[in-house]
């Protein structure tokens, strides 16, 4: 068996908020705008892919989450900008519930040096929710279009 070697993690929250999914809509130049998961790349500095999370989400929100647990992992093919690694981004995506928010503390280089904008959105985490946007990677508007209620469950109190 080939085992093609990870060159990237992201850490990615499916951010509840109430009944709401919090997304970031993605508008670039001279592209279609799509719709994202709060998160991003895992830094030699986080100890571990949660505490990556965590920073992500307080860096493109300024929000505190908690209730955190692993939902879903998508591993694309990755190939390193500038003749980087090639191999491939495994992408982690937690279900977590939205603490708080204070857009005022959003930093890091999407806010510092941004292409494009971020926008905030709330959509309703419903199939109707979920269509109504172009949420990418499309494996992850897939999945949850077909786990809604098993997302959910995913953060009851009793399953330990």
């Amino acid at each position: 068996m080939t085992v093609r070697p990870v060159v990237k993690r992201t850490a990615r929250a499916v951010l509840l908020d109430g009944e709401d999914l919090v997304l970031i809509k993605r508008v670039k130049p001279g592209v279609d705008p799509y719709w994202v998961t709060p998160g991003g790349g895992v830094e030699p500095e986080d100890a571990t892919v949660v505490e990556a999370l965590h920073r992500e989400v307080h860096e493109e929100l300024g929000a505190k989450i908690t209730d955190v647990v692993p939902c879903f992992v998508d591993t694309v093919e990755h190939i390193g900008a500038d003749g980087g690694a090639t191999g491939v981004k495994v992408q982690y995506f937690f279900v977590c519930r939205l603490v708080s928010m204070d857009l005022e503390q959003r930093h890091g280089p999407e806010m510092e040096q941004p292409c494009g904008s971020y926008e905030i959105v709330r959509i309703p985490f419903t199939r109707v929710g979920i269509a109504s946007v172009h949420l990418v990677p499309l494996s992850l508007r897939h999945y949850l279009d077909g786990n809604i209620e098993g997302v959910l469950a995913l953060l009851d109190t009793d399953l330990g």
